[in-house]
């Protein structure tokens, strides 16, 4: 066991269930991480955990992602906990003590954390499941790194009938044992822009004979910088990004063809439109200006992510029974799960996964989540589960 972790890592036996297990189960999630709608061994063997333990799957139509159901003795509410279960295309620089197996895959987002802790739940809750007064469904959803995975759940009748939800993100930003939890926008919502260039391809030294796109590109670029400093509300945080680059293949030719690609952060519909709106009108203008044509591809990828209400300050009253309540840090990270808070009553927490000085953060090569997070995240939907199916009932 590496330096960072202690005996047991930080976890509670007394209130997570068999330490051991947990850690295992964690260990081998990190080791296989799969890609978005390809997590097949992923959920293999979640789908293996939950029969073991006696917790009834159930048959989704879905090619990846695991679903199950824990039916209370008494009859009463329905709610869902959910964590997402795919990783990302980064090759592993952590200092976990198990690194990926998978080369260049990398659980980068800590949602073997998700996983686990959701297991570790799950498990609790059927040990009490003769008390439980109403039905927790088990949402393993796939594909929340590309922003599809939970409307494909929702399109599938994964959540016909459940009344609320519940769901975590790790966030190193935070100690072990804090979480974070409020009635205020916790995730921001995210777009995917592409703007692609057609021009009047000619020889490098003959440029005056083309149209070439490369320094209206390089224009568009600086521009497109602009947009959030002088035109969104200094009051409002919102990002745009732009993230890759292509133009030519041969050093003398003036390329046609050339594009750029990028993502849009938010936390209003005000200024998602302001955003994609004058993204829009400024590639026009240069456009027009350097005499060439511009498309520009904007698809909403998710919502802001805000919890429900009262359901939220609800929660967030009894988190001081087994954590630590801060306050909210928003992220400008997107979060698929406000898909599902957009549809039924929500509830959503940041866990403590690092808060060491000079930690990397989610994306990271080199992100490294705690062990010492899990007992937090499992109590998270212990507590909350138990606390929605009373309010609910």
């Amino acid at each position: 066991m590496s330096s960072q972790e202690s005996e047991h890592s930080g976890v509670n036996a007394d209130s997570t269930g068999d330490v051991s297990e947990l850690l295992t189960i964690r260990r081998y999630l990190h080791q296989h991480p799969e890609l978005a709608f390809k997590e097949y061994e992923t959920s293999a063997f979640l789908r293996q955990e939950l029969v073991d333990h006696g917790i009834a799957v159930r048959d989704i139509n879905l090619d990846s992602g695991v679903f199950a159901r824990i039916t209370g003795e008494r009859q009463g509410p329905h709610i869902a906990l959910r964590a997402d279960i795919d990783g990302l295309p980064v090759f592993e620089e952590s200092e976990y003590s198990c690194h990926s197996l998978n080369r260049g895959y990398m659980h980068a987002c800590g949602h073997d954390i998700h996983m686990t802790a959701l297991l570790g739940a799950a498990f609790e809750l059927q040990k009490m499941k003769e008390s439980l007064r109403g039905t927790v469904d088990l949402i393993f959803q796939p594909a929340e790194e590309v922003g599809k995975g939970a409307q494909a759940v929702m399109k599938a009748g994964a959540i016909e009938g459940v009344q609320a939800i519940a769901g975590i993100h790790n966030n190193p930003d935070y100690l072990p044992g804090q979480i974070a939890i409020g009635t205020e926008a916790m995730m921001a919502g995210c777009a995917r822009f592409a703007v692609r260039l057609h021009a009047e391809g000619t020889h490098a030294g003959y440029p005056h004979k083309g149209t070439g796109p490369m320094e209206a590109m390089a224009t568009m670029m600086l521009s497109t910088q602009t947009i959030v400093s002088r035109n969104a509300s200094p009051f409002h945080s919102a990002v745009l990004s732009i993230t890759e680059v292509h133009g030519g293949s041969v050093w003398n030719v003036v390329p046609a063809e050339a594009g750029f690609m990028g993502t849009a952060r938010f936390f209003s519909e005000e200024d998602r439109v302001l955003l994609r709106d004058r993204l829009r009108a400024q590639i026009a203008g240069i456009g027009a200006g350097y005499g060439i044509e511009a498309d520009v591809e904007w698809e909403d990828v998710s919502n802001p992510l805000i919890g429900d209400q009262h359901l939220s300050a609800m929660v967030a009253d009894h988190v001081g029974e087994y954590a630590s309540l801060q306050r909210i840090q928003p992220s400008m990270a997107g979060e698929d799960f406000s898909d599902y808070a957009h549809a039924i009553p929500a509830v959503f927490a940041f866990i403590g996964s690092n808060g060491r000085p000079g930690h990397h953060n989610l994306h990271s090569p080199k992100f490294l989540g705690l062990d010492e997070c899990l007992p937090t995240a499992v109590r998270f939907y212990v507590s909350t589960a138990k606390l929605l199916l009373q309010h609910l009932g």
